[in-house]
């Protein structure tokens, strides 16, 4: 769907989409879309008899899941359209059948078989070990070689994307009642020239944790002037508070947003000078922000920070 289409055309791609193929769903996990969240798709599906279960802000085990796989997707295709040349095109479904056919941990089944209840039926054993001596046509036997690669090239994407969830996984976890501080981020709201600033993680709070929901989520007591933010937070935005309140960091001053973004505003233009390329100059300012940790000082394209 375009972002401009009319909500009663989502209800009809919906029909024609899922519930012609699948049947009505008992529930449907969704992000916190405008047209999820309307009060049109929550009649309709409060009319089919589904449960509509949003998703938490701040909880990457919702949105992560769809994520995580098409980055899964992605890889592996990358690697089954090097290795199949010009004729990758014509080797799409069999990429497609290989993934809906492989076991997924998450589900204890393959896609295909928690679909339909059954395991699904192929023309040749393709799970077994070994190489297994095809006596027919040409077309099974190179179905087979292919199927067999595809499989590869899926376990290897597997494990890298693993390796990479694996750096950030931290085991944290809070009881009712502990303080905990709030991240933040800083959002200076301009396009920088080059590389953005690296900035450290900023904390605010502390905050009372009042219930714990789910395995890795916490809901906390927020103070007024975060009304409109969600108060249930994924574990990876919190940190446990070791200091005494007097010491830690207020909330005075900064004008956060529902997604925890707060705005730095510029102070004063400290410097300038011009960027020479082969065939162009370009204007820079230095220009001096309202940090809360003391001055910080970045450089700016001078017509990008006019605007």
């Amino acid at each position: 769907m375009r972002e401009t289409d009319p909500l009663d055309k989502l209800a009809r791609l919906y029909l024609k989409e899922v519930v012609t193929r699948h049947g009505i769903p008992v529930s449907i996990i969704c992000d916190r879309d405008p047209r999820f969240a309307s009060n049109f798709w929550r009649s309709l599906q409060s009319a089919l008899g589904t449960n509509l279960d949003m998703s938490t802000a701040y909880h990457p085990q919702t949105d992560g899941q769809s994520e995580r796989t098409i980055q899964t997707l992605e890889d592996m295709l990358r690697a089954c359209a090097i290795d199949f040349g010009k004729g990758w095109v014509n080797h799409l479904p069999l990429v497609e059948f290989s993934y809906n056919n492989s076991y997924h941990a998450s589900i204890k089944a393959a896609p295909f078989e928690a679909l339909y209840g059954r395991k699904c039926r192929s023309p040749v054993c393709w799970t077994e070990v070994g190489e297994a001596q095809i006596l027919g046509p040409e077309l099974i036997q190179e179905t087979t070689e292919k199927i067999i690669q595809i499989k590869q090239r899926m376990q290897a994407a597997r494990d890298r994307q693993k390796s990479y969830a694996d750096l950030k996984r931290k085991p944290m976890e809070f009881q009712v009642g502990d303080k905990v501080m709030l991240k933040v981020s800083p959002w200076k709201g301009v396009v920088r020239f080059g590389k953005r600033g690296k900035l450290n993680p900023r904390y605010v709070g502390p905050f009372k944790v009042i219930e714990r929901v789910g395995e890795v989520a916490y809901k906390l007591e927020l103070p007024e002037e975060l009304s409109r933010v969600h108060n249930t937070f994924h574990v990876s935005n919190l940190k446990k508070c070791h200091a005494d309140e007097p010491l830690a960091v207020p909330l005075d001053g900064l004008n956060l947003d529902d997604k925890l973004h707060f705005v730095e505003e510029p102070v004063e233009i400290v410097d300038r000078e011009v960027k020479r390329l082969k065939r162009s100059r370009i204007p820079l300012v230095k220009v001096r922000w309202n940090s809360k940790r003391g001055p910080e000082f970045t450089w700016e394209r001078e017509d990008q920070f006019k605007k």
